[in-house]
Protein backbone atom coordinates (compact mmCIF):
# COMPACT_ATOMS: atom_id res chain seq x y z
CA UNK A 1 0.00 0.00 0.00
CA UNK A 2 1.77 3.33 -0.95
CA UNK A 3 2.23 5.15 2.31
CA UNK A 4 1.11 8.72 2.42
CA UNK A 5 2.48 11.66 4.14
CA UNK A 6 -0.14 12.99 6.22
CA UNK A 7 1.28 16.30 6.97
CA UNK A 8 0.91 16.94 3.23
CA UNK A 9 -2.76 15.23 2.62
CA UNK A 10 -5.98 17.24 3.59
CA UNK A 11 -6.55 20.56 1.84
CA UNK A 12 -6.32 24.13 4.06
CA UNK A 13 -8.97 24.84 6.23
CA UNK A 14 -10.26 27.85 7.21
CA UNK A 15 -10.30 28.68 11.58
CA UNK A 16 -13.76 29.14 12.44
CA UNK A 17 -12.92 32.18 14.69
CA UNK A 18 -10.10 34.45 12.54
CA UNK A 19 -10.37 32.45 9.42
CA UNK A 20 -7.13 31.73 9.03
CA UNK A 21 -5.60 29.20 7.05
CA UNK A 22 -4.81 25.69 8.99
CA UNK A 23 -4.12 22.20 8.60
CA UNK A 24 -7.11 19.72 9.08
CA UNK A 25 -4.75 18.20 11.75
CA UNK A 26 -4.12 21.05 13.59
CA UNK A 27 -5.48 21.13 17.26
CA UNK A 28 -5.42 25.42 17.06
CA UNK A 29 -5.00 28.18 15.33
CA UNK A 30 -1.86 29.47 14.79
CA UNK A 31 -2.92 32.86 13.99
CA UNK A 32 -5.36 33.27 16.83
CA UNK A 33 -4.77 30.24 19.42
CA UNK A 34 -8.58 29.35 19.00
CA UNK A 35 -8.92 25.08 20.01
CA UNK A 36 -10.28 23.78 16.01
CA UNK A 37 -13.04 20.67 15.46
CA UNK A 38 -11.22 17.92 14.10
CA UNK A 39 -10.89 17.82 10.82
CA UNK A 40 -11.71 15.46 7.74
CA UNK A 41 -8.75 13.28 7.96
CA UNK A 42 -7.84 9.61 8.25
CA UNK A 43 -6.54 8.42 11.81
CA UNK A 44 -3.12 8.14 10.45
CA UNK A 45 -3.22 11.50 9.53
CA UNK A 46 -4.85 12.79 13.20
CA UNK A 47 -1.63 11.38 15.13
CA UNK A 48 0.85 12.68 12.28
CA UNK A 49 1.49 8.44 11.14
CA UNK A 50 2.31 7.76 7.90
CA UNK A 51 -0.28 5.36 6.41
CA UNK A 52 1.16 1.77 7.29
CA UNK A 53 0.61 -1.36 8.99
CA UNK A 54 4.18 -1.69 10.24
CA UNK A 55 3.99 1.13 12.84
CA UNK A 56 6.42 1.75 15.93
CA UNK A 57 4.09 1.23 18.92
CA UNK A 58 6.55 3.89 20.89
CA UNK A 59 5.83 6.22 18.07
CA UNK A 60 1.67 5.87 18.23
CA UNK A 61 1.90 6.21 22.23
CA UNK A 62 4.32 9.37 22.08
CA UNK A 63 2.15 10.73 19.31
CA UNK A 64 -1.26 9.95 21.78
CA UNK A 65 -0.11 11.21 24.69
CA UNK A 66 1.43 14.63 22.89
CA UNK A 67 -1.67 15.29 21.58
CA UNK A 68 -3.66 14.42 24.85
CA UNK A 69 -1.68 16.45 27.28
CA UNK A 70 -2.40 19.52 25.29
CA UNK A 71 -6.10 18.60 25.01
CA UNK A 72 -6.02 17.93 29.06
CA UNK A 73 -9.46 20.10 30.29
CA UNK A 74 -7.30 22.30 32.66
CA UNK A 75 -5.50 24.10 29.70
CA UNK A 76 -9.09 25.04 28.86
CA UNK A 77 -10.65 26.11 32.27
CA UNK A 78 -11.30 29.67 30.71
CA UNK A 79 -12.06 29.29 27.85
CA UNK A 80 -15.19 29.83 26.12
CA UNK A 81 -17.80 26.66 26.14
CA UNK A 82 -17.33 26.47 22.40
CA UNK A 83 -14.10 26.08 22.87
CA UNK A 84 -14.45 23.65 25.60
CA UNK A 85 -16.60 21.68 23.29
CA UNK A 86 -14.08 21.48 20.78
CA UNK A 87 -11.36 20.02 22.40
CA UNK A 88 -13.59 17.58 24.15
CA UNK A 89 -14.24 16.81 20.62
CA UNK A 90 -11.22 16.63 19.71
CA UNK A 91 -9.55 14.30 22.73
CA UNK A 92 -12.58 12.05 21.53
CA UNK A 93 -11.17 11.84 17.83
CA UNK A 94 -7.90 11.26 18.89
CA UNK A 95 -8.78 8.68 21.18
CA UNK A 96 -10.43 6.59 18.32
CA UNK A 97 -7.77 6.95 16.47
CA UNK A 98 -5.60 5.76 19.09
CA UNK A 99 -7.64 2.75 19.85
CA UNK A 100 -8.13 1.61 16.09
CA UNK A 101 -3.85 1.88 15.34
CA UNK A 102 -2.77 0.28 18.34
CA UNK A 103 -4.89 -3.19 17.73
CA UNK A 104 -3.23 -4.91 14.98
CA UNK A 105 -6.26 -6.89 13.96
CA UNK A 106 -8.28 -2.89 13.89
CA UNK A 107 -5.64 -1.17 12.17
CA UNK A 108 -5.71 -3.70 9.27
CA UNK A 109 -9.69 -3.91 8.93
CA UNK A 110 -9.34 0.01 8.78
CA UNK A 111 -6.67 -0.40 6.49
CA UNK A 112 -8.66 -1.75 4.21
CA UNK A 113 -11.52 0.22 4.74
CA UNK A 114 -9.44 3.47 3.80
CA UNK A 115 -8.77 1.00 0.10
CA UNK A 116 -12.29 0.46 -0.28
CA UNK A 117 -12.32 -3.23 0.90
CA UNK A 118 -14.46 -4.13 4.29
CA UNK A 119 -13.75 -7.14 6.40
CA UNK A 120 -15.63 -7.97 9.19
CA UNK A 121 -13.70 -8.66 12.57
CA UNK A 122 -16.78 -7.98 15.30
CA UNK A 123 -19.05 -10.72 14.09
CA UNK A 124 -18.80 -14.44 12.76
CA UNK A 125 -18.96 -14.24 9.40
CA UNK A 126 -19.31 -17.27 6.29
CA UNK A 127 -15.43 -17.82 5.63
CA UNK A 128 -14.58 -19.08 1.99
CA UNK A 129 -10.97 -20.01 2.78
CA UNK A 130 -10.88 -23.98 2.92
CA UNK A 131 -7.06 -23.60 4.29
CA UNK A 132 -8.58 -20.79 7.05
CA UNK A 133 -11.41 -23.26 8.16
CA UNK A 134 -9.24 -26.25 8.28
CA UNK A 135 -6.42 -24.90 10.28
CA UNK A 136 -9.79 -23.42 12.55
CA UNK A 137 -11.01 -26.34 13.13
CA UNK A 138 -7.75 -28.07 13.95
CA UNK A 139 -7.38 -25.28 16.85
CA UNK A 140 -10.71 -26.07 17.88
CA UNK A 141 -9.74 -29.71 18.27
CA UNK A 142 -7.11 -29.62 20.03
CA UNK A 143 -8.46 -26.86 22.95
CA UNK A 144 -11.70 -28.85 22.99
CA UNK A 145 -9.16 -32.35 23.89
CA UNK A 146 -6.84 -30.30 25.86
CA UNK A 147 -6.70 -31.60 29.25
CA UNK A 148 -4.10 -30.25 30.67
CA UNK A 149 -2.52 -26.29 31.47
CA UNK A 150 0.61 -27.89 29.96
CA UNK A 151 -1.45 -28.62 26.23
CA UNK A 152 -3.27 -25.48 26.99
CA UNK A 153 0.38 -23.45 27.40
CA UNK A 154 1.81 -25.65 24.14
CA UNK A 155 -2.10 -24.20 22.16
CA UNK A 156 -1.24 -20.82 23.26
CA UNK A 157 2.01 -20.47 22.25
CA UNK A 158 1.68 -22.16 19.18
CA UNK A 159 -1.38 -19.58 18.37
CA UNK A 160 0.40 -15.96 19.46
CA UNK A 161 3.48 -17.71 17.23
CA UNK A 162 1.01 -17.85 14.50
CA UNK A 163 -0.28 -14.29 14.95
CA UNK A 164 3.24 -12.90 14.60
CA UNK A 165 3.85 -14.76 11.08
CA UNK A 166 0.09 -13.44 10.64
CA UNK A 167 1.61 -9.52 11.50
CA UNK A 168 4.45 -9.85 9.46
CA UNK A 169 2.96 -11.13 6.30
CA UNK A 170 0.38 -8.32 6.78
CA UNK A 171 3.00 -5.88 7.06
CA UNK A 172 4.49 -7.22 3.73
CA UNK A 173 0.97 -7.66 1.93
CA UNK A 174 0.23 -4.04 2.44
CA UNK A 175 3.55 -2.70 1.71
CA UNK A 176 2.80 -4.68 -1.92
CA UNK A 177 -1.05 -3.58 -2.61
CA UNK A 178 -2.37 -7.46 -2.12
CA UNK A 179 -5.41 -6.42 -1.02
CA UNK A 180 -6.82 -9.54 -1.56
CA UNK A 181 -3.96 -11.60 1.04
CA UNK A 182 -4.18 -8.33 3.03
CA UNK A 183 -7.97 -9.22 3.41
CA UNK A 184 -7.54 -13.04 4.38
CA UNK A 185 -4.39 -12.77 6.72
CA UNK A 186 -6.70 -9.89 8.50
CA UNK A 187 -9.42 -12.93 8.77
CA UNK A 188 -6.61 -15.14 9.92
CA UNK A 189 -5.64 -12.34 12.34
CA UNK A 190 -9.46 -12.31 14.11
CA UNK A 191 -9.91 -16.13 14.61
CA UNK A 192 -6.35 -16.13 15.96
CA UNK A 193 -7.10 -13.64 18.53
CA UNK A 194 -10.50 -15.28 19.59
CA UNK A 195 -7.95 -19.01 19.81
CA UNK A 196 -6.31 -17.21 21.75
CA UNK A 197 -8.69 -15.38 24.64
CA UNK A 198 -10.65 -18.98 24.40
CA UNK A 199 -7.17 -20.25 25.59
CA UNK A 200 -6.91 -18.07 28.04
CA UNK A 201 -10.52 -18.98 29.33
CA UNK A 202 -10.00 -22.27 29.66
CA UNK A 203 -6.54 -21.87 31.24
CA UNK A 204 -8.09 -19.72 33.85
CA UNK A 205 -11.11 -22.20 34.80
CA UNK A 206 -8.42 -24.40 34.88
CA UNK A 207 -6.31 -23.00 37.39
CA UNK A 208 -9.13 -22.17 39.59
CA UNK A 209 -9.99 -25.88 39.37
CA UNK A 210 -6.64 -26.72 40.47
CA UNK A 211 -6.25 -29.02 37.20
Amino acid sequence: MTEIDPSMSGAIVPCWSCKGPISPRALFCSTCGAVQPPGVIDHFGRLGLRRSFAIDPADLDRQYFGLQRRLHPDRFATRSAKERALSQQQATAINEAYETLKDPLKRAAYLLRLAGRVVDIDQAGTVDDPALLMEAMEMREALADATTLAELNELMATAEAAVGDCHEALAQAFVDDDLDGAGKLTTRLKYLGKMIDETRSRKVGMTRQGL
